[in-house]
């Protein structure tokens, strides 16, 4: 887990106080050179979610991480739920598509 992702999962959690986290930093997955920390898949479960609707909850997360979505990281793929909908879903993390520019 390298300092971006840390950094990243700190902010969440001290933001949005999840009952679920995960952070997945999915840069090998992209045309960037190994190690990169530029792409993130995230699924978090909050009751900070209740009664909003998804581009609301996108905007409280790029709320906070503002600094970092300005800078080193390009792409956040998005998974907000509330506790009941985590629930009435499974708990099933969606998979993220491959990358279409990135040599097979």
């Amino acid at each position: 887990m390298g300092p971006v992702e840390i950094l990243l999962k700190e902010k969440l959690r001290l933001g949005l106080t999840p009952d679920l986290l995960d952070v997945t930093n999915e840069s090998h997955m992209h045309s960037v050179p190994p190690d990169s920390e530029t792409h993130f898949k995230v699924i978090a479960v909050s009751s900070l979610f209740d009664k909003k609707r998804q581009v609301q909850r996108h905007q409280l997360v790029y709320g906070l991480l503002a600094d970092e979505l300005a800078g080193e990281v390009h792409a956040l793929a998005l998974h907000t739920y509330s506790p009941n909908e985590w629930s009435e879903a499974d708990q099933q993390i969606p998979s993220s598509p491959n990358c279409m520019s990135k040599p097979a």
